[in-house]
């Protein structure tokens, strides 16, 4: 400790300099997580902010970017709201609360599913019950075979959990069904914990049929895997088909985990409220653990899911035509653009087509920053972010008929305008020319 004079003569001592850690450097800064740095950024959303300014300067933006429905939330769940006596918005059960679980159960046994309290828990959203998936049937480091194209923010779960997605690339030809099961034993490996299929699929808007789920829920039984079935757009199937349950699977109940979520079904994304359904009772009981961790789903959202018994198949069977419609808008639209190659989607309400271009992200950005037509635009999701092999979907968007008619027939002709605008802006020539010329990625073995 050193010591000096005051100015008047007194003897003042110096505090002592703490002596530093090894390694210590004052302008070292805290280091985020190699979580925190693997987490990507969402294709769907992350070209908002060009969304935004395109509409500050004036121009009207189609949103076929997001799964967001126009259709109205049923009035008997909102008005549960409107009559909400309650004056302390309490915790609920972990699980779920009593009331929306016989919801649920209700819901799966009209299906003719035979699901009991036992094997569900109320989740936040459809994601929760994915991350719950997730970190229930893997260990940091372990495997999931993924179908690409796939829902993109399975990528968020899996970096959550820790988790390595190994991808099986679907064809656009046929349909983006499944691979045959070779696909799936090439792709084995210890480390392989589980099999993730979206059906109906987001994004490709296929129809597994109750064969290609078979032939997964087989390799899985085989292989001791479990399968995550994400059965959110159940109800959205087309031209008279039909979505298999994995739960109707018989002989596969220890394997299956099904999500599944109330935001499309009943026009209801804001709520945050979906479902894990699985028969397996010690995964039930490690989900149900994670769920205690974090307390208890919404339950404002919870009481409003008990109006769901008064809405009727009525409801489903208008929105299921309205969307039907939708599509075939789109579909013939879009056909009759030079370039363009898409199949007919099968359900859910989403469909990846195939643009003659060579960076669908570039061509999203032009399209909100640089391009418009008769005041409007169109913001799609580029699907190079639906694959996890890199440089697979740069030529494809991935677009959503969540808009009404007559915005469904503007965006068309916005699309169709702006394609050979932006051919010509990159000095890429003839559309036709740039979609002959694209790379076209090999569909047939799995990509690891």
């Amino acid at each position: 400790m050193s010591s000096a004079r005051s100015a008047t003569g007194r003897v003042v001592r110096a505090p002592t300099r703490p002596v530093a850690p090894f390694g210590y450097n004052r302008s070292m800064l805290p280091q985020i997580s190699n979580r925190g740095r693997l987490m990507p950024a969402s294709p769907i959303r992350k070209l908002m902010p060009l969304a935004d300014e395109a509409k500050r300067r004036g121009t009207h933006v189609y949103h076929l970017n997001i799964g967001q429905p126009d259709i109205e939330t049923p009035a008997c769940m909102r008005e549960r709201l409107r009559a909400l006596q309650d004056k302390v918005l309490a915790y609920t059960p972990s699980g779920g609360t009593p009331e929306y679980l016989h919801v649920l159960r209700d819901y799966y046994r009209g299906l003719g599913l035979g699901i009991d309290l036992g094997h569900l828990i109320a989740t936040t959203g459809g994601s929760e019950a994915v991350q719950f998936a997730f970190m229930a049937a893997a260990n940091e480091g372990d495997e999931a075979l993924v179908v690409q194209p796939f829902y993109t923010n399975y990528n968020a779960f899996a970096t959550m959990a820790g988790v390595r997605l190994v991808p099986l690339t679907s064809h656009g030809e046929d349909g983006f069904h499944l691979p045959p099961r070779e696909a799936f034993e090439h792709a084995l490996t210890p480390r392989t914990r589980l099999v993730v299929l979206c059906n109906p699929n987001n994004p490709t808007g296929t129809v597994y049929s109750r064969a290609e789920l078979g032939m997964v829920a087989e390799f899985c039984r085989e292989r001791g895997l479990f399968l995550v079935s994400d059965e959110v757009y159940r109800e959205f199937v087309y031209d008279g088909r039909e979505a298999v349950s994995a739960l109707a699977l018989p002989g596969f109940e220890d394997h299956v985990i099904v999500v599944d979520s109330l935001s499309k079904r009943y026009s209801a994304c804001g709520i945050r409220l979906g479902a894990l359904v699985t028969r397996n009772k010690e995964l039930h009981q490690a989900a149900l653990r994670m769920a205690q961790g974090r307390l208890s789903a919404p339950g404002l959202a919870q009481y409003l899911a008990l109006g769901i018994p008064d809405i009727g198949a009525e409801y489903t069977r208008n929105v299921v035509a309205e969307y039907q419609k939708r599509r075939d808008v789109l579909f013939e639209g879009l056909g009759q653009i030079p370039g363009v190659f898409l199949r007919k989607p099968e359900g859910a309400f989403y469909f990846v087509a195939r643009l003659p271009i060579l960076d669908s992200e570039d061509f999203a950005r032009f399209l909100l920053a640089d391009f418009q037509h008769a005041g409007g635009t169109v913001m799609v999701a580029p699907a190079g972010g639906f694959y996890a092999t890199p440089g697979l979907g740069l030529d494809e968007v991935r677009i959503a008929y969540v808009l009404k008619e007559a915005d469904l027939r503007a965006s068309i002709d916005v699309l169709a305008a702006a394609l050979p605008a932006y051919c010509r802006a990159r000095g890429l020539g003839d559309p036709l020319a740039v979609a002959a010329t694209a790379a076209a990625p090999d569909f047939a073995a799995p990509q690891h």
